[in-house]
């Protein structure tokens, strides 16, 4: 099955996304579609088993091309993704009785895997935008240019061009047959999570750092875990705000954990026995006792996997 996010039905168009007369055709076309954000929040339609809430163009009030970002096409039709603060206050009022906003998080569960693909995509461009206003040169405001997927300095001795970033990080399901002979997996919490919660470990890639490089120095940081055999095994976007997760095993060759050296609140080994009396983590029962990081991560799926000996050595 694949991850949550990464079915992606689109042709984003590359070439053809920078020919304006091009763009202005499929921003102008009847058939075009428009998904709304609004503070990281998504509008939907919930009588509709969650189903994204797509307005068509003549919903949107002096609606400019300027404002939009072009997502892709499927099956002829374009869509774009709208900052929603960008509509006046009439129209935002009346397009958001349609629906409800929600976080993406919030109802991945119900949504179709297209859906939180293309939703995941549309909240990953509107938030670079909101959080690149400013040219990282020489300060001066930017402006959006090639369908939205860059941009621009407007000042004329700069023009410098910025472009959409996607950070690294590396997530690892760590597995050790223990000093008892029984496999094991090593999981973490952090305190802000809900109760119980435990995950794959994960961090940031650095600069100058390949990815195996980073499992390994992670985990050392995180747990005091040595790990070798680092294998990739999958890749998920994570626009959460703006990552991409990429999933890998690795052997521990200690055992002791230590977790005094970073942010971790705990981390412990877990045997495939542990792991199946794991509530999920958003479940009535899974107040007491340990809970799976959620359904949608690759990290669930990563510890899944393991669990039922479908990925790993041990």
């Amino acid at each position: 099955m694949p991850l949550m996010y990464s079915s992606m039905p689109l042709d984003r168009c590359s070439n053809q996304r920078n020919n304006k007369r091009w763009l202005d055709r499929e921003f102008s076309s009847a058939s075009a579609r428009f998904y709304l954000l609004q503070d990281d929040q998504h509008l939907f339609d919930l009588s509709d088993n969650f189903r994204p809430l797509l307005l068509q163009r003549s919903q949107l009030a002096k609606l400019s091309i300027n404002s939009c970002i072009f997502l892709g096409k499927d099956l002829g039709r374009p869509f774009f993704a709208l900052d929603a603060n960008k509509l006046n206050s009439d129209c935002l009022a009346s397009i958001s009785a349609l629906g409800e906003w929600q976080p993406l998080r919030q109802v991945t569960s119900n949504l179709a895997a297209r859906d939180s693909a293309i939703l995941a995509l549309a909240k990953a461009l509107v938030y670079w935008h909101k959080t690149h206003l400013y040219c990282g040169k020489c300060a001066s405001l930017n402006q959006l240019v090639e369908a939205g997927h860059a941009r621009r300095c407007t000042n004329i001795q700069c023009h410098n061009m910025t472009f959409p970033r996607t950070d690294p990080a590396v997530i690892m399901l760590v597995e050790r047959i223990c000093n008892d002979g029984v496999p094991r997996c090593l999981l973490g919490r952090q305190a802000s999570w809900p109760a119980g919660v435990f995950s794959t470990l994960a961090g940031f890639v650095d600069p100058g750092e390949s990815l195996e490089q980073a499992v390994r120095r992670e985990v050392a940081e995180e747990s005091g875990i040595q790990v070798t055999n680092v294998t990739y095994i999958d890749s998920q976007p994570w626009p959460f705000p703006a990552s991409i997760m990429l999933g890998f095993t690795a052997q521990a060759s200690s055992e002791e954990i230590d977790i005094s050296k970073d942010s971790l609140q705990d981390a412990q080994w877990f045997s495939r026995e542990q792991l199946r009396q794991f509530s999920a983590r958003d479940s009535a029962s899974a107040r007491k006792g340990y809970r799976m990081s959620s359904a949608d991560s690759i990290s669930h799926h990563l510890i899944d996997a393991w669990k039922n000996q479908l990925i790993g050595q041990y």
